[in-house]
């Protein structure tokens, strides 16, 4: 057998953009989740609310960041 010898891309995975977009989605769904949760004490209301945050978050900023 012979050692693998080629090299790994140097690309990233996401670029810079997308990873600030997708990263400020999920805190944004984690802010509303937590949020409901503390208001209703219910975890599927929170998780639905985490959710639409998440999706409502991705929207918002993939429209405003350039």
């Amino acid at each position: 057998m012979t050692p693998n010898t080629q090299q790994p891309s140097s690309q990233p995975l996401l670029g810079l953009r997308s990873t600030i977009v997708l990263l400020l989605g999920v805190l944004t769904g984690i802010g509303a989740g937590v949020l409901t949760y503390l208001n209703q004490r219910s975890l599927p209301a929170a998780a639905l609310a985490a959710g639409a945050g998440f999706g409502a978050g991705v929207l918002f900023f993939h429209t405003i960041i350039s």
